[in-house]
C-alpha cells in the first residue's frame, strides 16, 4: 500500500532567505481556497511552525530525519495527513545543510527524498541578477534524486531586476520562476533572541498572516504550486513502526500539560503519541491557573520563554505550591528547557533581575547575552526516569540562552558528542522528576511515550 497526498516543500539556499514568510503565505492562500492544509517544518524548530499553524488553523508537525528514524518519520507523516487535502513542508537552513558536511543526514534534501516531495527553491537575489541561474543550477544538479520543480525569488529590487534574474534561470537552467517577494514588501515577521516571536504571543499575528497571504496571492503563482503538488509521486506506506499502540495496549490517565504564552514549545507528535497511549491531556497555565488538576497523574512542562514572563510566573505562588505538592506525592513530571528553568530556584533575566521559581531543581538559571548551546545531541540515560531507562541512547536538540550549573549528582544524561558532559536532573522522592535542557521527539524511540504514560498509571 502507498500514501498519496498532494504536497510541496519550500526550501531555501540558506537560512534567512524568507522560507517561513513564503511558506506561511502559501499555506494561508491554500486554506482560503477551502483546502485542508497540513503544514510541516523540517528540523527541531518550535517558533516558525507557530506561524504555519496560525495560517493553517491546525498544528504544524516537525519532520526530522536525524532525531527520528526515517521509518518512524514516515509513520508520523502518514498519521498527520489523514483527512487532509494537501501538505506544505517548510525546510530548515539551506536545502543541503544537515547533521554534517558532505552527508545529507538530517537535511531538508534528505527529508524531501524520503517523502518523494517536489521542492520549490527560495533564492535571495538582493545582490545578483543573472548569477541567480548559477545558484539554481548548482542546487538542482547537486543531488540527482531530488526533484526541484521551481524557484521563488526574494528581495527583488525592481521589475527589471525580476526580469533579468527570471530570464537567466528559465533560459539557462530550465526551471520556472513561480513568483517573488520585493525588497519593499511589508511582510516581515517579529523577532527576538531565539528568532521569531511565537505567534501565540503576538496580538497582531492574525493580521500579519493575512497580509502575507494577500501578498503571496498577488506575487506567487499559487495555482501552479497546487498543480505541482498534485503530481507528486506516491510514498511507499510505512510498514508500522510500533509508535502507535493497538487499542488494547492503552492505559488511560490524566496528564497535565503546561501550555500558555510562557510554555508553548512542544512537538505536536509528542502530544499525539501520549494521547494514543492513553493520556487524557489537560492543558494548564502556570501564568494564570492557581493549581494543577485534582485528578492529576502526570505533568509535562515543555519549553518556551519563561524568562519573558518571569515576573508573572514568580508571582503565581499558588501554582508553585501545587507543583511542589505533586513532586512530593511522587507524580511523574517531565520538564524540558523552559520547563527546567521554571523548576529551578529562580530565573535571573537579561536585566539581572532575580525572579523566584518553584525551587525543585537546585540552582538558578541565568540569562546570557548569547546562545550558550545549540545543536543536536545524543544523550545516554544515566538513571531510570519516568521517560526512559538507564542505558538508553536518545537523540534530541538543545537551544538556549540561559545557563544553569551542571548537576553535581543525580544527573539525567551524559551527552556523548564532541565532549562528554552531564546534563539534566533526576530527582523527587522516587526519582519521579526528569528535568533537562534537552528537547526530545518521542518519535525517536518507540518506548518514550508508552513509558511516560505507564509511569503516570503507576
Amino acid at each position: 500500500m502507498t500514501v498519496s497526498i498532494p504536497r510541496i516543500l519550500i526550501a531555501g539556499t540558506s537560512s534567512g532567505v524568507g522560507k517561513t514568510t513564503i511558506a506561511t503565505g502559501i499555506v494561508a492562500a491554500l486554506r482560503k481556497r477551502g483546502l485542508r492544509v497540513q503544514p510541516f517544518k523540517c528540523g527541531p524548530d518550535y517558533i516558525d511552525p507557530s506561524y504555519l499553524s496560525l495560517a493553517a488553523g491546525i498544528p504544524t508537525r516537525n519532520l526530522d530525519s536525524w532525531m527520528i528514524p526515517p521509518y518512524h518519520m514516515l509513520d508520523l507523516f502518514k498519521h498527520a495527513v489523514v483527512s487532509k487535502d494537501i501538505a506544505v513542508v517548510e525546510g530548515v537552513m539551506g536545502l543541503y545543510d544537515g547533521r554534517g558536511g558532505a552527508e545529507l543526514e538530517g537535511s531538508t534534501a534528505e527529508i524531501a527524498m524520503l517523502l518523494r516531495t517536489p521542492v520549490v527553491l527560495v533564492i535571495d537575489v538582493a545582490k545578483m541578477s543573472g548569477s541567480a541561474a548559477a545558484v539554481a543550477l548548482g542546487y538542482r544538479d547537486l543531488e540527482p534524486n531530488l526533484n526541484i520543480v521551481g524557484v521563488i525569488l526574494n528581495n527583488v529590487g525592481s521589475d527589471n531586476h525580476l526580469r533579468w534574474a527570471s530570464e537567466a534561470i528559465v533560459k539557462r537552467v530550465g526551471l520556472p520562476v513561480l513568483g517573488c517577494l520585493h525588497k519593499q514588501a511589508e511582510v516581515a515577521l517579529p523577532e527576538r533572541h531565539l528568532g521569531l516571536v511565537p505567534a501565540i504571543e503576538e496580538e497582531v499575528s492574525r493580521e500579519a498572516v493575512d497580509r502575507i497571504r494577500d501578498y503571496i496571492e498577488a506575487s506567487v503563482d499559487v495555482n501552479e504550486l497546487l498543480r505541482l503538488a498534485r503530481v507528486a509521486e506516491e510514498i511507499p506506506e510505512a510498514s508500522g513502526s510500533g509508535l502507535f499502540p493497538k487499542r488494547e495496549e492503552r492505559q488511560e490517565v490524566t496528564l497535565a500539560v503546561a501550555r500558555d504564552r510562557a510554555f508553548d514549545f512542544y512537538y505536536e507528535d509528542n502530544l499525539d503519541l501520549l494521547s494514543a497511549w492513553g493520556a487524557q491531556l489537560q492543558y494548564v497555565s502556570p501564568l494564570e491557573d492557581k493549581a494543577l488538576p485534582s485528578d492529576l497523574r502526570g505533568l509535562y512542562i515543555g519549553g518556551g520563554f519563561p524568562e519573558m514572563y518571569a515576573r508573572e510566573l514568580s508571582a503565581n505562588k499558588a501554582f508553585h505550591h501545587s507543583v511542589v505538592d505533586a513532586v512530593q506525592s511522587g507524580i511523574p513530571i517531565y520538564a524540558e528547557c523552559g520547563g527546567l528553568m521554571y523548576l529551578t530556584e529562580g530565573i535571573i533575566d537579561f536585566e539581572k533581575r532575580e525572579h523566584a521559581m518553584v525551587g525543585v531543581v537546585p540552582g538558578k538559571s541565568v540569562m546570557r547575552d548569547r546562545l550558550t548551546r545549540m545543536g543536536y545531541v545524543e544523550a545516554e540515560v544515566l538513571r531510570d526516569t519516568p521517560l526512559a531507562i538507564k542505558g538508553q541512547r536518545l537523540r534530541g536538540h538543545v537551544f538556549h540562552w540561559s545557563q544553569l550549573p551542571a548537576p553535581k549528582e543525580g544527573a539525567a544524561y551524559c551527552l556523548r558528542n564532541s565532549e562528554q558532559q552531564s546534563e539534566g536532573y533526576v530527582l523527587g522522592p522516587c526519582d519521579n522528576v526528569l528535568a533537562s535542557y534537552v528537547h526530545l521527539p518521542f518519535g525517536g524511540d518507540v518506548s518514550l511515550a508508552k513509558r511516560f504514560v505507564e509511569s503516570c498509571h503507576g
